[in-house]
């Protein structure tokens, strides 16, 4: 096959054999293929596309790119959960440990932040102590003896999505469906666990700016899944303005420490118990996702788990005095409040822009090989609809360098909008897709 031949033949509109992928996929990641031919490529699908069948064509080949992990020395049916990913977002740390209160073993693969905040494992080392690399044979005894087990995706699943995505984020080639659709799925039926649960983010924070692109996304998603045989679901939730409080890693886990103790803000607890509860309707736990979220709600009222979480923590060398004692985690030098300069309700607050001021306090990633300051962030003292006085604190910006503190501030006073009139409700759960 010749490379530049199928360059042309997808810039013109073609559809790609399933020979023509693995060829182009297995060329590049094997380095035989360069960087400005692959760039040229995917800016081709960008623009052109790819039917069903190259978008499930792609998402094989990069998923058999590595390694397909076997889960099944694990007892029980493994549902994994993947967010799309938005600002604020620490839902794995809650509804993990939900779920496997309930008895579902959660064996996740997850991954490092790009942009915003960072990823589930960047949340995690934020523990002092908490090992995210430990061996397969470890990560099995983990989930067989406590149930849950939440680590690093190797180098070995889906390389191929690994070498190409990092490509994508330099290219401008990320937001299209088929590319999206393929790099996560591919690594997610790699991960080897029976079930799947995503959480499809829509809105100002999000890759999915609208409802219809969103569930559009997941529609594909949740057919790819189930037909590789993988129990697969999705849900529509809004990222028109953060997820709960925290924006930052120490933040976040204190914040996911507080919804296990029940008394966390309202929004995230609301999706955790429905995330939850969906998984333990998958794990086939309960009989329907109602019975789910009750048992859901049941393990965050009587401890279990929180329990579950101090046992991930534990399990995999973290020191679990942080639960009881959040100021073990890194504590940042600086702090800065954002307050109202007038009168009203919190009309809105643009997630995007609240991740990015996030990320320029050093909370986030501009590069894969930046450091992150893992006590930098933002906390939401006001949500959308709230009610604020005049000199009332709005937000809280927090870090070690004062300068990257004091351009996060002018960040955030251009996400927030106050207005005279009480905005209607938007709806956090938007559809169910199955």
């Amino acid at each position: 096959m010749n490379t530049v031949e199928l360059i042309t033949k997808k810039r013109n509109g073609q559809a790609l054999t399933e020979a023509e992928i693995e060829y182009l996929v297995n060329g590049y990641t094997a380095g035989d293929i360069p960087d400005y031919q692959m760039s040229a490529f995917l800016m081709a699908v960008y623009f052109n596309g790819m039917d069903k069948a190259e978008t499930v064509a792609l998402t094989q080949i990069m998923r058999d790119s590595g390694d397909v992990v076997d889960l099944s020395a694990i007892d029980g049916i493994k549902v994994d959960k993947h967010s799309t990913g938005g600002v604020g977002d620490k839902t794995t740390l809650i509804v993990g440990p939900i779920a496997a209160a309930c008895g579902v073993p959660i064996a996740k693969m997850s991954g490092r932040g790009l942009g915003f905040t960072g990823g589930t494992i960047d949340k995690l080392e934020a523990i002092p102590g908490y090992k995210t690399s430990i061996t397969e044979q470890e990560f099995m005894d983990q989930v067989n003896s406590r149930g849950i087990s939440v680590i690093g995706q190797t180098g070995h699943i889906a390389p191929a999505d690994k070498k190409i995505y990092a490509l994508r984020d330099v290219t401008g080639t990320v937001e299209n469906l088929s590319l999206i659709t393929s790099s996560i799925m591919s690594k997610k039926l790699a991960a080897g666990s029976d079930a799947i649960l995503l959480d499809v983010k829509c809105g100002s924070g999000a890759f999915m700016k609208n409802q219809e692109d969103a569930e559009e996304l997941a529609s594909l998603m949740v057919e790819i899944g189930n037909a590789d045989g993988k129990k697969t679901m999705a849900m529509i939730t809004d990222m028109e303005q953060p997820l709960g409080n925290a924006i930052g890693n120490a933040l976040e886990v204190e914040e996911a420490i507080d919804v296990l103790k029940n008394r966390g803000p309202e929004d995230i607890t609301q999706l955790c118990i429905a995330l939850g509860g969906m998984m333990i309707y998958m794990g086939e736990k309960a009989s329907s996702p109602e019975e789910g979220m009750q048992k859901a709600r049941t393990v965050l009222e009587d401890g279990s788990a929180l329990t579950k979480f101090r046992d991930l923590i534990e399990g995999q060398g973290g020191d679990p005095a942080i639960i009881d004692d959040p100021s073990l985690m890194p504590q940042a030098e600086f702090c800065m409040e954002l307050k109202a300069w007038e009168d009203g309700y919190i009309e809105a607050i643009d997630a995007m822009r609240i991740g990015l001021a996030s990320q320029h306090t050093g909370a986030g990633r501009e590069r894969k090989d930046d450091v992150i300051d893992m006590s930098a962030g933002i906390i939401l003292c006001k949500k959308r609809r709230d009610h604020v006085i005049s000199g009332e604190t709005i937000c809280k910006i927090y870090g070690n360098d004062i300068k990257k503190v004091e351009k996060a501030l002018e960040e955030v006073t251009n996400s927030v909008r106050i207005s005279v009139k009480k905005p209607d409700d938007i709806s956090l759960i938007k559809k169910i897709i199955d």
